[in-house]
């Protein structure tokens, strides 16, 4: 359940472990203690909800996450969901999408791996760069089964800035409401005008990535941001980080959780976005978005 009286990170992880996949200990996620600080750092700031959009097989700790509510004040919105084809288990595989549904909706009504975290997303469901696997398309009628009968909504992961109208074509196509959708990771390309069409479709967007230069510049983030405000569009639009890396938190040198509202927000208020277009995006929209609806 969100906490509607502050701002929202959209899409984040806090316990993730994609070492195995990528050979590489930066990708896990796991650190506690530095963790805990930036938590109650960001809770300092005005910060109070975390969407927390690891899922099965992608290294989720349900336990982590309830201790880190504790220690640190945040409020965490839990996910549950499969991710993209390339991290599915077999069981994925030989599932049909009743079963991965069901699956997910014991997750959300009655807790995730033997605790007492109850999933309030079905989220990251994603598609792999360029395409849609038949097993990732299964997914997304799982997802769409889950939405069905609990109403919770869908937050989906999207390879570079990838699918994302095919995306919304899939949930369409199997009932679920666009304004129940958010597609994740709109912001690695320069395409303001797709970005466009997507709202336009009905469902929100997230500019996800926010600090990872390396991928795709904050300065083109502000601009886009600033073409979609022009068109009276960000009310449809959610800001978050997606951090997944060890190196990332500002214990081991990055530039931490708090850059979005310490760095990313003054550059967006420079350049002429307004504080309650920022309120919008960070507070209004997520407790719209995530509000848990009625099946």
């Amino acid at each position: 359940m969100i906490n509607p009286n502050g701002y929202t990170y959209a899409h984040e992880h806090l316990h993730i472990d994609l070492s195995g996949f990528k050979n590489n200990l930066d990708c896990r996620l796991d650190q506690y203690q530095p963790i805990c600080d930036e938590m109650r750092e960001l809770v300092s700031k005005g910060v109070v909800n975390i969407v927390e959009v690891t899922n099965r097989y992608m290294g989720r700790n349900p336990q982590f996450l309830l201790n880190l509510m504790h220690d640190s004040g945040i409020n965490i919105i839990a996910s549950t969901g499969y991710y993209t084809d390339s991290f599915y288990p077999p069981k994925v595989r030989t599932s049909t999408a009743q079963q991965l549904a069901q699956t997910m909706i014991d997750e959300i009504e009655t807790g995730i791996d033997g605790t007492e975290l109850k999933a309030g997303i079905i989220a990251e469901i994603g598609t792999s760069e360029g395409v849609i696997t038949p097993d990732e398309a299964k997914v997304f009628h799982a997802a769409a089964l889950t939405h069905h009968a609990t109403g919770l909504a869908i937050s989906t992961h999207t390879s570079f800035s990838t699918m994302g109208l095919q995306q919304i074509d899939l949930l369409k196509q199997h009932g679920v409401p666009l304004d129940r959708v958010v597609i994740g990771h709109c912001d690695l390309k320069e395409q303001p005008d797709l970005i466009v069409q997507m709202i336009d479709r009905g469902v929100y967007v997230q500019f996800d990535t926010i600090g990872k230069n390396s991928y795709f510049p904050d300065q083109r983030r502000v601009a886009m941001l600033l073409t979609l405000a022009e068109r009276g569009l960000l009310d449809r639009v959610m800001l978050s980080m997606d951090i997944t890396r060890r190196s990332h938190l500002k214990a081991n040198g990055g530039s931490g959780f708090s850059y979005l509202v310490d760095s990313f927000v003054p550059m967006l208020l420079a350049a002429g976005i307004s504080h309650a277009q920022v309120e919008m995006m960070l507070r209004h929209n997520p407790n719209k978005f995530f509000a848990t609806q009625g099946k």
